[in-house]
């Protein structure tokens, strides 16, 4: 029997590819139904859908449910990231975003993000732009030059801006797979709009 992260990786991938699904497992449904993909949870009702009529899908998860978390790095795991407000339905809209090579995409709690950090905060203090871990904002990735806690609030200092999340708040940032130099000239181009 497929786990629901299994179930949730197949839901995503058939629906990039524009294909039929039909999974269940003791806690969740994925289903094809019209020009839609569909995860239902057996107490929580629709979690989940993605529209096949568009290219690349657009997929929408509902922001109250037990599953968003997971459903959520899931759609990371394939470059989908959240790109707004909660609906007036209660979901969250994902759309495909390019992710520069030799970077992972994670969308995670801010607390996540935090972890990350200690492990790169080396290449922070070195010369240059620090290029280990990139935040998106503004529409675009920047380098994450310091992170710092205060009063319950992480903040994130980029390439002349600061941002404040709580620990639950969900961003997305991106993490170096390959150790890599890359010069101003790649540096710029990461700081490109990613659409």
């Amino acid at each position: 029997m497929l786990s629901n992260l299994e179930l949730m990786r197949v839901f995503v991938y058939n629906s990039i590819q524009k294909q039929e699904v039909l999974l269940s497992n003791a806690f969740l449904t994925a289903q094809t139904v019209y020009q839609s993909t569909q995860v239902i949870a057996k107490v929580e009702g629709v979690i989940a859908s993605a529209e096949l009529a568009y290219t690349p899908s657009i997929f929408v998860i509902s922001a109250t449910s037990s599953y968003w978390e997971a459903l959520n790095e899931v759609l990371a795991e394939y470059s989908y990231i959240l790109t707004g407000e909660i609906d007036r339905r209660g979901f969250y809209e994902y759309r495909y975003c390019q992710v520069p090579n030799g970077y992972k995409m994670h969308g995670t709690k801010s607390v996540f993000l935090w972890r990350a950090w200690w492990k790169y905060r080396k290449y922070a203090l070195q010369i240059g732009i620090p290029l280990e871990l990139l935040i998106r904002t503004r529409d675009a990735w920047y380098p994450i030059r310091d992170l710092t806690i205060s009063d319950g609030l992480l903040y994130i200092k980029t390439l002349g801006n600061e941002i404040a999340v709580h620990a639950d708040d969900l961003v997305t940032w991106l993490s170096k797979t390959q150790p890599n130099s890359y010069n101003m000239t790649q540096t710029a181009i990461l700081q490109k709009d990613a659409k």
